[in-house]
């Protein structure tokens, strides 16, 4: 006989996921989970300070890894501090296991009186593909099952396991389950589905008959590991891409082929081009809703969607072909079938005009990143940073001008070394991510570009990276303010600012303080000694460095975009 307790058989199944980390703060209904991790060799529990950085590092591990994540937080408070990190997760199609303590099964009524009473599966279901209460003990297999099952399958997304804490604790032997602790092959499809051959075969008669071909990338291509598939394609097409910001690093930011998102290249690409292939993405407001004067009208555009995900074909834009398939598989198959009618196309005189339109749009930037003005200029800072780093280094950007900023500079390389919160846009996941990143790929370098606003969110977490001995980078873009906010008060209400100005904190003292490397820099020469510093002390690091607030409230095209901004909102100009 073997008897397990709750706890116990969630440890046994995650270990047969594979599961390598659950990140969390512990709590008193979390005691026979924290003992099966303690005594499982396999799995390690890394406490953080809040949860919201628990659920943003194990966002970031499925982000790097590509693999399912979980995260944990105990009944009332610790469930609810989960939320902006889940939230986050599920805006992007992060597959994650998200567990949460329950009170005792009898004293699931909220309201009644009890304490940390919380209608947690409520709470979550906006933010969560999937959720189940965990009752009772014998079912803990098939739901754990269950879990994985759909944050992984079609349009991946975090679930949630609620588990009551008399669940946790009863123990039983492993012959009453109702279905026994299974490896994923066992219970579940690891590959997912090809689209119909008959529409591959269409797609492929209708991208060989145009003359102006373009590509446009989303997210879904990392999460099924698309990037070769997608790069093979472009290079038989000779065709230029685009990506969404969301999905940088599925190709070379200087691939030849490549256009940076919404720069001048990439706009003349979408709007001129007469065939749209979208794989594994749909058109949001950073693609402009693909619609012109930033894409082609629809009538002289055809668009041909590749996507997991049956609901979001033709979402904003009528597609004239919509393939429901894995993105990589599908891609495959799409390329064979292009390769039995025409050769290897060449480079067309359209792909060097939109090359030709993106380096016009760059060269400002360039030298801007150059400059050595005091205060320093944001650019300057994201040229170093981007220079100092190799190629193959996980890249983090939290903040909302030092976002915009990073954009033009920071170059992506390769694919999954590129964290930013996109359609959630959500400030303070940098440390956080950072923390994930670093124990997903302990052999690359990690750094995070944060606005000083973003960094204050989840400060204390600088323990967490040094209680880990994790040595990411932290670069503090300080205008002592929420840049983007006063930016927009400045253009639309003529620096009528309120709530949004900071003391100057000492950041490199604060680091200081939880043994971090702290180094304040005001001197743009001073950026590349820092980061040796940096690097060099093999600790976690930050440096705070001082920008210029006047410049930073101008980020490049920030009218442009807040103009199509605020004609969304129906708001005056």
């Amino acid at each position: 006989m073997v008897q397990m307790t709750g706890g116990e058989l969630i440890i046994n199944c995650l270990k047969q996921e594979g599961v390598k980390f659950v990140f969390g703060i512990p709590g008193d209904q979390l005691y026979p989970i924290l003992d099966a991790i303690y005594q499982e060799d396999s799995i390690d529990f890394i406490t953080f300070r809040h949860e919201q950085s628990s659920a943003n590092a194990a966002d970031a591990w499925t982000r790097v890894t590509n693999e399912p994540s979980v995260c944990l937080g105990t009944v009332g408070p610790g469930a609810a501090d989960l939320v902006p990190g889940v939230y986050t997760a599920f805006a992007d199609s992060i597959p994650m296991i998200v567990i949460t303590a329950q009170n005792q099964t009898w004293n699931i009524y909220p309201g009644h009186g009890m304490t940390q009473d919380l209608d947690q599966i409520n709470l979550f279901k906006p933010i969560t593909k999937w959720q189940a209460v965990v009752s009772p003990w014998r079912r803990i297999p098939s739901l754990v099952h269950w879990a994985f099952r759909a944050a992984t399958s079609g349009k991946p997304g975090p679930v949630l396991l609620d588990v009551p804490s008399d669940v946790l604790f009863e123990k039983n032997d492993i012959s009453e389950l109702t279905m026994p602790v299974c490896k994923p092959e066992n219970y579940r499809c690891l590959v997912n589905p090809v689209a119909s051959p008959a529409l591959i075969e269409k797609a492929a008669d209708l991208i060989v008959k145009a003359e102006y071909p373009l590509i446009h990338v989303g997210g879904g291509a990392l999460r099924a590991n698309a990037s070769e598939e997608i790069k093979q394609l472009a290079e038989y097409l000779q065709c230029p891409v685009t990506n969404t910001v969301f999905a940088r690093g599925v190709l070379p930011d200087d691939h030849p082929l490549l256009l940076l998102p919404a720069g001048y290249g990439a706009i003349a690409a979408q709007s001129g081009a007469d065939l749209i292939l979208l794989i594994g993405g749909r058109f949001g407001d950073l693609d402009f809703w693909a619609r012109p004067p930033f894409w082609g009208e629809s009538e002289s555009q055809m668009v041909i969607q590749i996507d997991i995900d049956p609901e979001v074909i033709g979402l904003n834009r009528q597609v004239g072909l919509g393939l429901i398939g894995d993105a990589k598989s599908t891609t495959d198959f799409l390329l064979k079938s292009i390769k039995t009618r025409i050769s290897k196309r060449s480079p067309s005189e359209w792909l060097v005009e939109c090359h030709g339109a993106q380096e016009t749009w760059l060269a400002d930037f360039l030298k801007q990143g150059k400059s050595n003005q005091v205060p320093i200029h944001p650019l300057r800072v994201i040229k170093e940073v981007r220079d100092f780093f190799p190629r193959d280094a996980i890249s983090i950007v939290d903040g909302g001008n030092t976002g915009v900023w990073a954009h033009y500079l920071n170059r992506i390389y390769e694919p999954n070394t590129f964290l930013w919160p996109s359609d959630s846009g959500h400030l303070g996941v940098g440390i956080g991510y950072a923390i994930g990143a670093q124990l997903a790929k302990p052999d690359k370098q990690v750094y995070a570009i944060m606005g000083d606003g973003s960094f204050m969110f989840n400060v204390q977490e600088l323990e967490t990276a040094r209680r880990l001995k994790l040595p990411v980078v932290i670069i503090v873009m300080n205008d002592q303010a929420y840049g983007m906010i006063k930016a927009g008060q400045k253009m639309v209400y003529k620096q009528r600012y309120i709530g949004v100005d900071f003391f100057d904190v000492r950041y490199d003292k604060l680091a200081e303080a939880m043994g971090c490397f702290g180094v304040r820099v005001t001197q743009p020469e001073d950026i590349q000694p820092a980061l040796e510093r940096a690097f060099k002390s093999e600790v976690p690091a930050i440096l705070d460095i001082v920008v210029d607030r006047e410049i930073n409230l101008e980020p490049p095209d920030f009218e442009t975009l807040a103009g199509i901004w605020l004609e969304g909102c129906n708001l005056p100009e």
